[in-house]
């Protein structure tokens, strides 16, 4: 009982209680991502952790931080505009993939070959919702009468 109650005593002082940790395991299943992305992101120094003997912990506002901080594509900006402008009517080509209900790769065809308009802005391919509208109408819905047809 002595002896169980020293063990407590030293969990108790290496573990603050104001500050909540997580290992990395946690860390990745919270964020949604793989362990691996967790080690990653702590070698780049993007996300603060510290290592006692051989484990990694992770003081949960730290993690909120890095989350915060992250890189998110719907977020990412050219030449001062939002480019994934929802608001505006400009989508990705996965956010058309996933309105339409079909393939990226399908998208990316289309506008390859001219079948849907969409524009470059750096990196990344920018889409209308007239284009997806006019697409959808013009390619999609003619698909599914031509199959009734039959």
């Amino acid at each position: 009982m002595e002896k169980e109650n020293s063990m407590q005593g030293e969990m108790g002082l290496s573990a603050s209680p104001s500050k909540k940790v997580v290992s990395i395991t946690e860390a990745a299943k919270i964020n949604n991502v793989t362990r691996q992305a967790i080690y990653v992101a702590i070698k780049q120094k993007k996300l603060k952790a510290s290592k006692d003997s051989t484990r990694w912990t992770i003081d949960l506002e730290d993690l909120e931080n890095y989350r915060k901080q992250k890189y998110s594509r719907t977020k990412s900006m050219f030449q001062g505009e939002l480019l994934f402008d929802n608001q505006k009517g400009y989508y990705s080509v996965n956010q058309v993939a996933k309105m339409l209900n079909v393939p990226a790769q399908k998208i990316y065809y289309a506008t390859r070959v001219g079948l849907m308009k969409a524009s470059r802005r750096g990196a990344a391919w920018v889409i209308h919702i007239t284009d997806i509208k006019q697409y959808q109408a013009n390619y999609l819905e003619k698909k599914t009468t031509n199959f009734q047809a039959m």
